[in-house]
């Protein structure tokens, strides 16, 4: 396992380079999925518009603007964290990152280069000063424009990662009664970032970016069904991270020979011990690469249960990536996403480590019971939309 992008380097390339202790590798497959699912949903919505479910809209531009004092303003402040803080911890890795203290106590500490922050802060509210003025007018000019949906892309990608990330530690949080009481009792980045539930993130981050979309008027059906794709194959991306890191996502204990079927693959899909995951869970290495305050592995081996829904959810990316061309009906492409993102989860729940509840008599995890609710929730959306579809027809 690489704890972080500095492990992988390390062990792969022999390139040692402490900075890169900064870049935790599920972090950078989190932030690869955003990226996948943005790309994604950018050419969905570029299609859409060129056969004409989506159209432009106009807007009112103004060319030759005086300096805006906000902007200059946000730029020196980049320009300053990023002389202040990061020009440091890079030039001093070697030595900050030595230690058992982590990445995070230094980067939220006070410490770092002052004057190259201010001396950088200057610099860029400066350069986009002169750029304000180079392109100034005597007098402002007003212009009609196409905005196209498309260009949304960067904000609902921005309001899907805030909302997806709130709601994936609070339903984690749900979850884990003694981690909700000392989330707020104790709080600490460490325990910020460690825990999230991926459907609160799907919850959550939608409602945010549906409610978005209400208000610039993009149609919700259209919209989901231009994401869903991209959802499936960033939740595969972000599972890789999952394994490469080994988060604790992992599934339960497995003694069990590999079938003679699966003899073709190698052991560790069927049973993987996750050495120097980054939990630091199981039992101490005795063999092999043992990293600095990571060297433990499970004993017995689990599952690796992030693998398989890897695998799946790219199943499904690829399946629903085809069909989105052939079904018209809108709403559609996103009821099978429900439909199949539940079955998947539901079934991987079954060999995956995770806190039972019990809710109506029946007792299951948190995700099994959302799965079945987005399977119902699926079917009866399909069933709604082509009937409703067929009605149209008929009174035509």
């Amino acid at each position: 396992m690489y704890p972080t992008l500095y492990h992988a380097f390390l062990d792969l390339f022999g390139i040692d380079w402490p900075w890169m202790k900064l870049l935790n590798s599920f972090g950078f497959f989190v932030a690869l999925a955003f990226i996948a699912a943005s790309i994604t949903l950018s050419r969905e919505l570029k299609r859409k518009e060129a056969i004409g479910v989506l159209r432009p809209e106009k807007r009112k531009l103004i060319i030759g603007e005086a300096p805006k004092w906000g902007e200059i303003a946000m730029n020196g402040v980049i320009g300053f964290i990023i002389g202040w803080k990061f020009i440091y911890l890079f030039v001093n890795s070697s030595r900050l990152f030595n230690g058992h203290e982590s990445p995070q106590h230094h980067i939220f500490s006070s410490e770092g280069y002052w004057l190259m922050g201010l001396a950088l802060g200057t610099g860029f509210a400066w350069w986009r000063y002169r750029d304000f003025k180079k392109n100034q007018l005597p007098v402002p000019e007003e212009k009609i424009v196409d905005f196209h949906k498309y260009e949304y892309t960067g904000t609902i990608t921005f309001l899907a990662a805030i909302f997806g990330i709130a709601g994936a530690k609070l339903f984690h949080l749900f979850e884990n009664p003694k981690e909700f009481i000392q989330f707020f009792t104790h709080p600490d980045l460490e325990g910020f970032l460690s825990g999230l539930t991926i459907y609160g993130g799907l919850i959550v981050g939608g409602g945010g970016v549906l409610l978005y979309a209400w208000r610039k008027n993009i149609p919700p059906l259209v919209l989901c069904d231009a994401t869903t794709p991209g959802l499936m194959l960033a939740y595969g991306i972000g599972r890789i991270g999952c394994q490469v890191s080994g988060d604790g996502d992992w599934g339960v204990a497995n003694l069990a020979a590999k079938p003679g079927w699966l003899s073709w693959l190698p052991d560790w899909i069927w049973a993987y011990d996750y050495p120097n995951n980054v939990n630091g869970v199981g039992e101490p290495l005795t063999n092999g690469i043992i990293f600095d305050g990571y060297g433990t592995h499970l004993v017995p081996p689990a599952f690796p249960t992030p693998f398989y829904e890897t695998v799946m959810a790219l199943i499904i990316f690829l399946v629903l990536w085809w069909l989105r061309k052939k079904i018209a009906t809108a709403g559609i492409i996103t009821a099978l996403y429900l439909v199949l993102n539940g079955i998947e989860r539901f079934f991987i729940e079954k060999i995956r480590v995770n806190h039972e509840i019990e809710w109506l008599g029946i007792k299951a995890t948190q995700a099994e019971f959302i799965s079945v609710l987005f399977v119902v929730a699926g079917v009866s959306m399909g069933l709604f939309l082509l009937l409703r579809k067929r009605e149209t027809v008929g009174t035509t």
